[in-house]
C-alpha cells in the first residue's frame, strides 16, 4: 500500500490548559477532528494532496472557533481581511490572496488563483473581483461575526494596539489555520489561510499568503504551513527555509523544522510553529510557544489530536 498523510493545524501560541473549560477544549478538538476526517478520507480515497489540503483547510475557515473565513478577527475599521495560499508540491504551482473581503472560503479562491488566473498572488479589490467573477459566494459583514471576536476587537479598538488573536490580555494566539498532505501519487501540498491581526491596519498582511514564508510545497523535500509572528516568519522565509536545510543540507523533516523554530524564529521572536510532511509520509508538528491546535493522520494507522 502506497503511503499518504495529512497533518493541520488551527494556530499556535500562549494556549494554557488553565484558561480553556472542558466545553470549549472539546469543540476545539471536535472541530480538528472534523476537519482532519474531511481531509484524510479524500487521502483514503485515492484523490489529490491538492483537494485534500483545500477540503480540510476549508472546514476550518467554516469553524467560527478559528481565526480564518467565517471566524476572522477585526480590522481597526470593523471589516474583516483574509489572507490565504496553497502550493503544489509536483509542479511547484501555487496561488494566494491577500487583504480579502466578503469571500466566504479564501483558500478556494486562492486555489482559483492558482488554477484559473495566470498569476500566483492577487490582493485587495482585484482579488475580490477575479472572486466574483469566478462565480464565488459573496457573504454579508454579518456572516463574519462573532460576540467573541467583536469583544476582542473592543478591548483595542481606537488605539494604536493590535494582537495576535487572543482571550486573556496576557494570551498570545496566532490564529492561522492550515494543511499538508502526502497522497498516494507521491504528491505533496500545503495550504494556509488566516483573518490576521486583531485591530490591523493600512492593510496589513502576514506571511500567510506569501509563498515560501507561510506556505511551501516540493515533492523532493516537504510541505510546510506555518503560524506564528507573521513580520517573522516573513523576514525568515520560514516555510522554504525548511526545505532548503533539507534539499541542501541533508536534513530529516524533523530537524530542519526543529532548526527554524526553535534556533532561527525563536530568538527572533518569532513566536509560533508550523506542520510538515516529507515525501516519506513523515509528519512533523513543531512549536515554541505554550500549544498549538493540531492534528495528523497517517495510512500506517497512527494519529493524533493535541492543544497543549
Amino acid at each position: 500500500m502506497q503511503t499518504f498523510s495529512l497533518a493541520i493545524h488551527g494556530g499556535a501560541g500562549t494556549i494554557l490548559k488553565k484558561h480553556m473549560t472542558a466545553d470549549k477544549e472539546n469543540l476545539y478538538r471536535a472541530g480538528l477532528k472534523q476537519s482532519l476526517e474531511v481531509g484524510y478520507s479524500i487521502l483514503k480515497n485515492g484523490g489529490s494532496a491538492i483537494d485534500a489540503v483545500l477540503a480540510a483547510v476549508t472546514e476550518l475557515e467554516n469553524n467560527e472557533l478559528f481565526n480564518a473565513g467565517k471566524g476572522s478577527v477585526f480590522t481597526n475599521t470593523g471589516t474583516h481581511e483574509m489572507d490565504a495560499s496553497i502550493m503544489d508540491g509536483g509542479n511547484l504551482g501555487a496561488g494566494a490572496v491577500g487583504a480579502v473581503r466578503s469571500v466566504k472560503n479564501p483558500i478556494q479562491l486562492a486555489h482559483q488563483v492558482m488554477m484559473h488566473s495566470g498569476h500566483v498572488f492577487l490582493g485587495g479589490e482585484g482579488a475580490i473581483d477575479f472572486a466574483r467573477q469566478q462565480g464565488f459566494e459573496m457573504m454579508p459583514d454579518d456572516y463574519f461575526y462573532s460576540d467573541f471576536r467583536y469583544d476582542q476587537w473592543q478591548k483595542v479598538k481606537g488605539s494604536d494596539t493590535f494582537h495576535l488573536d487572543h482571550d486573556t490580555p496576557d494570551d498570545k494566539k496566532f490564529g492561522t489555520v492550515g494543511a499538508v498532505a502526502l497522497d498516494a501519487s507521491g504528491n505533496l501540498a500545503a495550504a494556509t489561510s488566516t483573518g490576521g491581526m486583531t485591530n490591523k491596519k493600512f492593510g496589513r498582511i502576514g506571511d500567510t499568503p506569501v509563498i515560501g514564508s507561510g506556505t511551501y510545497a516540493k515533492n523532493s523535500t516537504c510541505a510546510i504551513s506555518c503560524t506564528g509572528n507573521g513580520e517573522v516568519f516573513l523576514r525568515t522565509v520560514a516555510a522554504y527555509d525548511v526545505s532548503a536545510l533539507m534539499e541542501y543540507r541533508g536534513m530529516t523533516l524533523n530537524d530542519a523544522m526543529h532548526e527554524v523554530v526553535m534556533n532561527k524564529l525563536k530568538p527572533m521572536d518569532g513566536d509560533g510553529g508550523m506542520i510538515g510532511i516529507d515525501s516519506l509520509g513523515n509528519c512533523s508538528l513543531q512549536f515554541n510557544s505554550a500549544g498549538m491546535y493540531r492534528a495528523y493522520r497517517k495510512s500506517d494507522g497512527t494519529s493524533e489530536i493535541a492543544i497543549f
